[in-house]
């Protein structure tokens, strides 16, 4: 294949470095090992994985033609495929390649695998929708990579992005236990309560600081190409299904955190049981909803959910009507709580993490009297900077990661 044939990617790659924020560097930047052979990242969309890979190529080589970064859902891909890329790049001597929307390229798990078995000195580092079920494809691609999710910003990355303070994360043990002095570390150097609210409405995805007042319209359409797009290019979906599903959204928005009675969410999208919950889970995978369980979440044996929340507050913000105080202090705990534990549906309270700790979230007022002589049990408060023993201050548990 001839350079020319090449050059649209090649000029889309470069456009797209000459536009790479480099000073700020998601969670996951240093988590990541580069040197393995095949890298996955899916995630969300707005949450900053294209970024992430130019970020990477900026710091990893001193002439970016020594690499290429293409996404798949480039119009060059209609009428060449992947492996014409690979052979062309193998044989001018570039052995890593950065791969935008696998998603949206068709077989794209059997392609990944022949790649690899085929030229094995060549790398590849790959993005895709989080709706994507890697470890369960019809190709086995487990021995052969390494994948990481990337979650929206949590409110530790915002201060940073913000210039504000830039802090290092805490485990969720070293919150526990540390809080209060970390607390005022934290609120002696910064107004943490007007961030906190600035975050809340608009801090998740990182791109509302390049779209501005936009931020809200921006997201909506996010959603909307989740849903008409990347779904249906991961699973079979009719266009009545994505109606549904669009309706189902709004559906729970008016009410989040939505506790179910299934009979009668099924009759309002006339549908049944089994399309129902595939619809919800597949929201999940999309990390557009949250879906709260008493039992570990299975995507294979989907159960009836027995709490349901919008991903984060920011979408809160953008797409419900109202947005309940109540209600946005539950969804911010469990967007953050739940990317580094195991979070389930207590018995009592309102979030059980990693089978050992107990949580009621609510305002400043909030008492004990709902898990009151229950070991390992706390509250997570809002309005207060400060906390007290095992009242925590609800803005810090966006430190976690």
């Amino acid at each position: 294949m001839e350079n020319t044939n090449i050059q649209p990617l090649i000029d889309n790659y470069r456009r797209r470095m000459a536009k790479v924020p480099s000073k700020f560097k998601r969670y996951l930047y240093k988590q990541i090992n580069w040197n393995v052979r095949m890298i996955g990242i899916k995630g969300a969309r707005g949450v900053g994985k294209t970024t992430l890979l130019l970020q990477h190529i900026i710091d990893t080589y001193k002439n970016i033609d020594d690499t290429l970064y293409a996404s798949l859902d480039d119009l060059w891909f209609q009428t060449h495929s992947l492996m014409e890329l690979v052979d062309w790049a193998d044989q001018r001597g570039i052995n890593r390649l950065y791969l935008d929307e696998v998603h949206r390229y068709p077989n794209w798990a059997l392609t990944l695998k022949n790649i690899y078995d085929s030229y094995p000195d060549m790398k590849i580092v790959y993005t895709s929708s989080s709706i994507l079920n890697m470890d369960y494809s019809q190709v086995d691609l487990s021995r052969r990579q390494t994948v990481y999710t990337l979650y929206g910003m949590s409110f530790r990355e915002f201060l940073e992005f913000e210039n504000i303070i830039k802090i290092s994360a805490v485990t969720l043990p070293e919150l526990l236990e540390t809080h209060v002095n970390t607390a005022m570390q934290i609120v002696n150097k910064t107004k943490i309560a007007a961030a906190f609210e600035k975050y809340l409405t608009y801090g998740y995805y990182p791109f509302y600081k390049a779209v501005g007042d936009d931020w809200k319209s921006r997201l909506q359409s996010v959603v909307t190409v989740v849903i008409e797009n990347d779904l249906p290019a991961v699973e079979t979906v009719s266009f009545d299904t994505i109606q549904k599903i669009k309706k189902l959204l709004m559906l729970i928005c008016s009410q989040v955190p939505f506790v179910p009675n299934m009979s009668i969410l099924w009759k309002q999208l006339e549908t049944n049981n089994d399309l129902g919950l595939k619809m919800l889970y597949s929201l999940d995978k999309a990390q557009i909803l949250t879906l709260l369980t008493k039992k570990a979440k299975n995507y294979k044996h989907l159960c009836k959910p027995d709490k349901i929340f919008l991903s984060n507050t920011t979408l809160m913000h953008a797409l419900c009507s109202t947005v309940d105080k109540g209600n946005e202090r539950e969804t911010f705990f469990m967007s953050m709580a739940s990317v580094v534990s195991d979070v389930k549906m207590p018995e009592n309270g309102d979030f059980l993490l990693n089978d050992k700790y107990l949580f009621e979230v609510g305002g400043k007022k909030k008492t004990f009297d709902q898990i009151k002589d229950i070991a390992d049990s706390f509250l997570a408060v809002d309005d207060t900077e400060i906390g007290y023993r095992n009242r925590i201050p609800l803005w810090m548990f966006g430190l976690v990661y």
